[in-house]
């Protein structure tokens, strides 16, 4: 007898889950020092030179036994709203308020909630880009996913005409993007943000922005803090085709709380908890109670700097090692904590993402190939060889000392 149960199709890993279940397999566990994670999606929650203490105890007020609200916690959604406002919308009319937050718990439920909630549409998406995004898209069946390739000799750039010929030519009412964007690295900042915002107005096509690395930036004046969102671009938070999705994930390097958010026009933000009340229910109320606080402005720039420092010395020692063992690089990364690199220079198997994986695998230490961020929803580009298979993405999420060490085990392999 077959031990499959017939009414269950096969659902695949993403590819952070595949290589982590892989080295499990060899013996792998995140509590093992021995161990060098380059493949891990989430950044080192310890503490940073200059950042705020780490919370490690919350209290749980007696009304926390309860269901959080779907949407959230008002005074968490307040704290957001004036956030965003403060950062990227000081003296502008149109103001974010709490009803232009939805709370949910973790970044793929927030993504999920929108994905439910998209009507019969062609949604753009791009290649590369997040790994988890191939089962979203193609999950649930209302809307049609449309790939939009990405050329690395161009450094993967994609200006605001490219986004109009592609609105017009493929008829697109949304796009979604990871920005900066997993695992390119590819930022869209500044006055090119801006006139995406405005081809997305101008043709009624809504940006679904994944903004989980927008903390993670490293290009701007000293002593300026260099974030960014499209919320700066809004011109009327209410009407303005843009939803952006973040979290305590990464920019807080909090990623066990599972408290993330979309920003957007209030009747999309009440579509969104629409979905999220047969969805998921809503995120943990004692943790998002213990969030209010950590969206003090002095707490954001302190903490946001600390990042910027650890990770932008944690980058430029990884491809400065990478790229003396031959991995080719499109672009330096602009954001994000991944190293987008190609390995075909590399000798034999190490010279494909799957065979530098599996030989990295030996000297316990994990990476991801690249063909997991060619986003292929239903798999119907079935029967040929990834357009990525040459490339690995490298994670510098893990401390320096962890990267340094893998650097060297990944010397040896190649040496």
């Amino acid at each position: 007898m077959s031990d499959e149960l017939h009414a269950f199709r096969p659902v695949p890993k993403t590819g952070v889950i595949y290589v982590t279940s892989e080295a499990t397999k060899l013996g792998f566990s995140s509590s093992d020092p021995d161990w060098c994670n380059l493949g891990q999606g989430q950044p080192e929650t310890g503490d940073l030179p200059g950042a705020p203490p780490r919370v490690h105890s919350i209290g749980i007020h007696p009304d926390d036994q309860e269901y959080a609200p779907v949407a959230g916690l008002g005074e968490l959604r307040e704290a957001i709203a004036a956030l965003y406002n403060r950062l990227y919308r000081k003296g502008m009319p149109s103001q974010y308020t709490a009803e232009n937050v939805c709370v949910s718990g973790g970044g793929r439920a927030a993504l999920t909630r929108a994905a439910a909630s998209l009507g019969s549409i062609n949604l753009g998406h791009f290649l590369p880009d997040y790994t988890a995004y191939e089962e979203l898209l193609d999950i649930f069946k209302a809307f049609t996913s449309i790939p939009i390739l990405l050329d690395g000799e161009r450094g993967y750039s994609f200006t605001a005409d490219d986004l109009k010929r592609e609105i017009l030519g493929r008829g697109l009412s949304a796009l979604l993007m990871s920005n900066p964007c997993n695992p390119t690295g590819k930022l869209v900042a500044g006055e090119e943000l801006e006139k995406w915002v405005a081809v997305a107005r101008d043709l009624d096509c809504v940006l679904l922005l994944d903004e989980f690395y927008s903390h993670y930036i490293y290009r701007g004046r000293p002593g300026t803090l260099p974030v960014e969102s499209a919320a700066r671009y809004v011109k009327d938070v209410d009407t303005d085709p843009v939803v952006v999705f973040d979290g305590f994930t990464k920019n807080w390097r909090y990623p066990g709380w599972r408290v993330t958010w979309s920003l957007g026009p209030k009747k999309v933000i009440e579509a969104l908890a629409s979905a999220g009340s047969f969805l998921d229910g809503g995120g943990s109320k004692p943790l998002q109670r213990a969030a209010v606080p950590l969206f003090e402005d002095a707490y954001v720039v302190a903490e946001t700097n600390a990042i910027q420092r650890a990770f932008r010395e944690k980058r430029d020692r990884m491809l400065s090692r990478l790229e003396r063992l031959g991995v080719r690089f499109d672009r330096v990364p602009d954001g994000t904590f991944y190293c987008w690199g190609n390995v075909s220079a590399l000798p034999p198997p190490l010279n494909d993402g799957m065979g530098l994986f599996r030989a990295a695998l030996a000297k316990k230490v994990i990476t991801v190939p690249g063909e997991f961020f060619d986003v292929n929803p239903g798999k119907r580009r079935h029967g040929r060889a990834s357009r990525f298979r040459d490339y690995v993405r490298f994670s510098f999420g893990p401390s320096l000392d962890v990267i340094e060490r893998a650097m060297t085990r990944l010397e040896e392999l190649v040496t």
